[in-house]
């Protein structure tokens, strides 16, 4: 057996779990989560545990151990939630939150509208900051980078949108 799905998911008090024939829902405080089961990939809950098992030592031996890991990013997202935080690098560079649209200002010709998608919330703590927030792990990092994909940052001065632990490695200019 795979030995991260032979490792048990504890439920915390407060997440209620449903497992159905092909799919099992994660409900909590920051919201709810669903995940589709793989065929041959079982879930067992008891006493507050979630134990992964698979039918065949095939190919469903290899995604019973991404079931739990997923299925345990989902309890914590339901219960802490996900943030990823991005920093604007530049002069002029801006970013602000206008209903369910970003706005950003990334030294473009023209300003930046990036419709924030369901489940994600953004927040602008300062112009050159960008805090992203959501329950769903796969979904905040999407955001993230598709943001960051708008004016990654370049080799020369750093300049553009980069995560706030990300080390960017400059490049000599030329020399005369």
């Amino acid at each position: 057996m795979s030995r991260v799905a032979k490792q048990i998911v504890v439920v915390p008090t407060g997440v209620t779990v449903t497992i159905g024939a092909d799919a099992v829902t994660v409900k909590g405080a920051k919201g709810a989560l669903s995940l589709a089961l793989a065929a041959g990939v079982s879930v067992v809950q008891e006493n507050k545990q979630l134990q992964v098992s698979y039918a065949d030592p095939g190919e469903a031996r290899m995604r019973a151990g991404s079931t739990r890991a997923h299925l345990a990013n989902m309890i914590n997202g339901v219960t802490r939630g996900y943030d990823r935080k991005l920093d604007l690098v530049g002069v002029g560079f801006r970013a602000a939150v206008a209903g369910k649209t970003l706005n950003l200002t990334l030294g473009f010709s023209h300003p930046v509208n990036y419709a924030i998608p369901e489940g994600i919330t953004i927040e602008t703590p300062s112009q050159t900051e960008i805090l992203i927030k959501g329950a769903d792990r796969q979904r905040v990092g999407q955001t993230a980078a598709e943001i960051r994909g708008i004016r990654p940052p370049e080799p020369y001065k750093g300049k553009g949108v980069r995560y706030s632990d990300e080390k960017i490695s400059l490049k000599e200019g030329k020399k005369k």
